[in-house]
């Protein structure tokens, strides 16, 4: 592992555990060369997951990238990180056991809509206004009004 700091390559391994509720290795190193200590995490990865984008454009699956829109749409919820990397890891372990390299980013959308309504229905929302490309508060108040059990008269 090269040294964030220096460039070195011979980083040793100081400490290593399990994170993210066992799906994850933390391991703490360290650089001979200039003294810097950092952190990396090693995970399993099934294979490698293209995602097929609504332009047909083919890019390769980035964690980190679906990792930032989930918290972008947790921001300033009342929901434990540790919760939403258990989300994430199972989304992401959701999609590779999919049996499929090549995964329409509608149906990573829709996998994704799915564990949020399941514990944030804010986040939820906030998910849907970029996914489903609201252009208007109506958009907003259409998908609000289909979240609220029917009213009936009595």
């Amino acid at each position: 592992m090269r040294c964030p700091f220096c460039g070195n390559v011979d980083t040793q391994v100081k400490d290593s555990r399990p994170a993210e509720d066992h799906v994850a290795i933390r391991r703490r190193r360290s650089c001979p060369a200039c003294g810097g200590r950092f952190t990396t995490y090693e995970r399993v990865q099934l294979r490698d997951l293209v995602v097929i984008k609504s332009s047909g454009k083919r890019e390769e699956f980035d964690r980190d990238k679906l990792e930032r829109s989930i918290r972008i749409s947790m921001q300033k919820r009342p929901v434990e990180p540790e919760r939403i990397d258990q989300m994430i890891s199972g989304i992401v372990r959701r999609l590779e056991s999919m049996g499929e390299t090549d995964i329409p980013s509608k149906g990573i959308g829709a996998i994704v809509m799915e564990a949020l309504a399941r514990i944030d229905t804010v986040a939820y929302v906030r998910f849907a206004s970029v996914y489903k490309n609201f252009q208007a508060a109506d958009d907003f108040e259409d998908f609000v009004g289909q979240l609220r059990p029917p009213e009936t008269d009595l």
